[in-house]
């Protein structure tokens, strides 16, 4: 789960980041607002989930009054394309105003789970400002890596040794030791998976503040990280995955028009590249998990339904805490309840199967079924409207 950045910057000034004074805005008048209050002048961020934000237009210095309020009303309501958005990009809804800052250097500064070691890597980069991908392929130099060890926690003295290694030197030291511990407790205490300072600026007086800030967080983890999950922002997800975690089910959104409801991922992974084989592309992935009922059925059925490339769906389940009379009822129902007009296969395998292949027999409904995944997929790449005129 992603937040924005001025939720970001509100927790790791709360772990004890140095930030600068900024406000929420939604309006041009309350940018403008904001700008009175913070003193002028000002930078003025879209607030998106996605990077690259400054070279597609997202980020202005302000000077004027003026300049704040037109600025603003040019960029609310937009869909801000970046390299990282997606062509579709992302609506901009909300402003971050922020305190110009005097930027004698740019750091940058990351926390991530590597998943070699099973430890939170820090990875720093004197060179700050840019993507850390920029970084790896430009400047792969001055990427500074540093593995902490969980029994312990970062420690003092790596943290020193890693300023060091950035060149800081005197008052400097001392603030980036606090800086680094306090994004190492932000991401453990938290359920982090990422935190992000890019760039980490030293300022013309020598002080450390985080000019931005990114986070994800374990969505797993966010039952018991209720105040971090009320962050979450439906409108910069996918609206398909955002009903479907609604639902509690695992979907992710693809690019294909073979609509996918399987369960457990690895099957899922499985049927995904079988479909590929077969000649056509998946238009998700969905797991509906075990035990699933046939209402859970009929909800994966609408999730899918809601990408309009979906132009067949296929079914593939292996039935082990799972039943195949449950999830063959859930299909007829959801033919029924949801008026399909588009062809359905099925394959089921498991617990019950011979009840459920009875179900989807003797249903008044044209459901297609298969006896492996292979035929499934096959039948899947035949059914689609467009596969006779290829």
């Amino acid at each position: 789960m992603d937040i924005h950045e001025h939720q970001a910057k509100d927790i790791l000034a709360k772990f004890g980041v140095p930030v600068p004074q900024g406000g929420l805005a939604y309006s041009p008048e309350q940018a403008a607002f904001q700008a009175r209050e913070i003193g002028l002048p000002v930078v003025i961020k879209a607030q998106i989930h996605s990077g690259g934000r400054g070279e597609a237009g997202g980020v202005k210095f302000c000077r004027t009054d003026e300049e704040v309020r037109q600025f603003a009303a040019d960029i609310l309501g937009r869909q801000l394309v970046t390299k990282q958005s997606g062509p579709a990009g992302k609506g901009v809804y909300r402003l971050w105003v922020e305190a110009a800052t005097d930027i004698a250097q740019e750091i940058y500064l990351g926390f991530v789970l590597d998943r070699k070691s099973e430890r939170i890597m820090i990875v720093a980069s004197g060179a700050g400002g840019m993507e850390i991908e920029d970084l790896a392929e430009n400047d792969p130099d001055s990427l500074v890596r540093m593995i902490v060890d969980p029994a312990s926690g970062l420690c003092d003295f790596e943290a020193r040794e890693l300023a060091f290694r950035l060149g800081m030197s005197g008052p400097q030291i001392g603030q980036m030791v606090n800086t680094l511990r306090a994004c190492y407790r932000a991401y453990r205490d938290l359920d982090a998976t990422m935190v992000e300072i890019n760039p980490l600026a030293i300022t013309g007086s020598g002080d450390l503040v985080a000019l931005d800030a990114k986070m994800s967080f374990d969505t797993n983890a966010m039952f018991r990280r209720p105040e971090v999950a009320a962050l979450r922002d439906l409108s910069q997800e996918d609206p398909r995955e955002a009903m479907a975690a609604q639902s509690d089910l695992s979907y992710i959104g693809l690019d294909g028009d073979i609509g996918c409801i399987i369960n457990g991922a690895g099957l899922a992974m499985a049927t995904m590249d079988m479909i590929k084989l077969a000649g056509a592309e998946p238009a998700n992935f969905l797991d509906i998990g075990g035990g699933a009922s046939a209402e859970r059925v009929v909800t994966a059925f609408r999730t899918v339904l809601t990408d309009p490339n979906v132009s067949v769906i296929l079914v593939n389940i292996f039935a082990g805490i799972n039943r195949c009379d449950w999830i063959a009822a859930g299909v007829v129902q959801a033919y029924k309840e949801v008026g399909m007009t588009i062809p359905v296969v099925v394959r089921l395998a498991g617990t019950n199967v011979e009840e459920g292949r009875r179900i989807l027999e003797t249903a008044d409904v044209p459901i297609i079924t298969a006896g492996t995944l292979a035929e499934a997929a096959e039948a899947a790449v035949k059914a689609r409207p467009n596969a006779a005129a290829a």
